[in-house]
């Protein structure tokens, strides 16, 4: 083997291993991404779970479904006062 075949397979394994990495990261990101809305959307979940049987003995309900949980785990507590709003006025 010459040194122009070995620098060949030099840049083909470099230029796998970069492919590699940028593969891993394109899926990795994303991931992450799901993982955190996931997270806290279990959070908003439980959030609401909370204020609903606190509310209850006052007779204030916050709905707790998927929509919810998504709205107050994307937005936070501005997600919050929003489906406070929404159910203020519209239900």
């Amino acid at each position: 083997m010459d040194l122009n075949t070995e620098i060949g397979i030099l840049l083909a394994y470099a230029f796998g291993m970069l492919l590699l990495y940028l593969l891993g990261y394109l899926f990795l990101v994303p991931l992450k991404t799901v993982a955190k809305l996931v997270i806290n959307s279990a959070a908003a979940g439980v959030l609401l779970l909370v204020i609903n049987l606190v509310g209850s003995r006052f007779g204030f309900l916050l709905p707790l479904n998927l929509f919810s949980a998504l709205l107050v785990g994307t937005l936070g507590v501005p997600g919050l006062a929003l489906l406070f709003i929404l159910n203020t006025f519209f239900f």
